[in-house]
């Protein structure tokens, strides 16, 4: 017993004599930067009423972009080399990257209609083609291949 007596008074002491110490601890609240979350990009930033062009080796196309919306609407022309040319109007809309729309036209005195995709890069459109129903409107548009050879390069219009 005095051996525990003895060993409980040897605890005390060291532990009497060992030197407190308060640590301060400071809880820093974490820093929120405000963060501007960028909008989403408008598809219609893609193109600006202006004409886009293709005038070479005897193909002259114009596209001049009036009204940049909801919906496109522009006027065009195609004269392709030893063919009757056309004149018309175009009204699409944006999906993505396409411009998709009907082409209203007349071509030797008649009216006619057909749809047209075009493909809007590096400042050009380039045109979609693909299977077609009735010669008027695509089967498919999602499976359209865009593969011009005469892209329409945004500049001055042609007249």
């Amino acid at each position: 017993m005095k051996k525990l007596s003895y060993l409980f008074f040897t605890i005390t002491l060291l532990m009497s004599c060992k030197e407190k110490t308060t640590e301060e601890v400071t809880i820093e609240e974490p820093v929120i930067e405000e963060q501007t979350i960028p909008e989403e990009t408008n598809s219609t930033s893609l193109l600006e009423p202006t004409c886009y062009t293709y005038n070479q080796n005897g193909n002259a196309i114009e596209m001049k972009i009036t009204t940049v919306a909801d919906s496109i609407k522009g006027n065009l022309k195609i004269a392709y080399a030893e063919k009757d040319g056309n004149q018309g109007t175009f009204a699409g809309t944006l999906q993505e990257d396409k411009l998709i729309g009907i082409y209203t036209f007349t071509s030797e005195g008649t009216e006619s209609k057909r749809e047209m995709a075009f493909l809007i890069k590096d400042n050009q459109l380039i045109e979609g083609y693909g299977e077609m129903v009735d010669g008027t409107k695509f089967k498919d548009v999602t499976t359209l291949s865009y593969t011009s050879t005469m892209p329409l390069t945004k500049g001055a219009c042609l007249e």
